[in-house]
C-alpha cells in the first residue's frame, strides 16, 4: 500500500508546532535565501556583511547623535538660565557640573535614536540590495545598489510622512547614495579582476575575446 500525504494544516494543533519551528529555522539562518555562486559583494559574505553594515551604522549614529544631542542640550540649559546667572564660584561650580550632566544625558538620548535609525537603515539597505542582485539573477553592480537607495528612501519617506517635495530631495539623496556607493563597489570588484556586466558590454566583450585567444 501508497502511503498518503496528507497536506499540512496550519489551524491544526499538531501541526502549529511544526510551522512555527520550519519559520524559525528560516529566520535562524537567512543568509541561505541569498546563497549564490557570484562573488560577494566587497568580498565579504551576505551572512557576514550584513550585521557589519549594521553595527557599523550603529556605531557611526551614535558617535553623531552624541555629539549634535549634547551639544543641543548644553545649549539649551544655558538659554533657559540665562536670566539667572550664579553670582558666586560656589553657584558656577554647581552651574557647570548641572550643565555637563544635562550635556551628557542629552547625548546618549540623541545618540541612542540616532543609532537606532541609522542601524535599522544600514540593514535595511543591505537587505535590498541582496534582494534586487537575487532578482536579477545575482547581478551585482550599481543597479542594484541604486535601486536598494531608492527603495530605502522611499520607506524613509513614507515612515515620516514626508510631503511630495521632501520625499522627492530624499530620493534624489538616495539615488545619489546609492550611485556612488555602487560605483566604488563596481570599481573595487574590477581591480579584483570581476568585472561587471556592464563593463564587458561597454568594451564590447573584449576581455572575454582575449581571454579566448590566450586560451587558443
Amino acid at each position: 500500500m501508497e502511503d498518503s500525504q496528507q497536506p499540512i494544516d496550519p489551524s491544526s494543533p499538531s501541526q502549529a508546532p511544526t510551522l512555527r519551528g520550519a519559520l524559525l529555522m528560516r529566520l535562524l539562518h537567512w543568509d541561505k535565501l541569498f546563497e549564490s555562486d557570484s562573488p560577494p559583494r566587497l568580498g565579504i559574505d551576505v551572512s557576514r556583511r550584513v550585521p557589519y553594515a549594521t553595527m557599523s551604522g550603529v556605531s557611526v549614529g551614535m558617535i553623531l547623535g552624541y555629539i549634535h544631542g549634547s551639544k543641543k542640550a548644553g545649549l539649551q540649559f544655558r538659554a533657559e538660565n540665562a536670566h539667572r546667572f550664579p553670582t558666586t564660584s560656589t553657584g558656577w561650580w554647581q552651574y557647570h557640573k548641572t550643565k555637563n550632566y544635562i550635556s551628557i544625558v542629552g547625548g546618549v538620548k540623541d545618540g541612542v535614536k540616532m543609532g537606532a535609525r541609522l542601524g535599522a537603515g544600514s540593514l535595511l539597505f543591505c537587505l535590498f540590495e541582496e534582494t534586487v542582485d537575487y532578482a536579477r539573477h545575482e547581478k551585482r553592480d550599481f543597479l542594484s545598489t541604486v535601486t536598494a537607495g531608492l527603495s530605502l528612501s522611499g520607506v524613509y519617506s513614507l515612515l515620516a510622512r514626508h510631503d511630495v517635495y521632501t520625499a522627492a530631495r530624499t530620493a534624489k539623496l538616495g539615488l545619489k547614495f546609492g550611485l556612488g556607493y555602487g560605483l566604488v563597489q563596481d570599481a573595487l570588484e574590477s581591480l579584483k579582476g570581476n568585472h561587471p556586466a556592464y563593463m564587458d558590454f561597454l568594451l564590447g566583450e573584449r576581455r572575454p575575446q582575449a581571454e579566448d585567444e590566450s586560451i587558443v
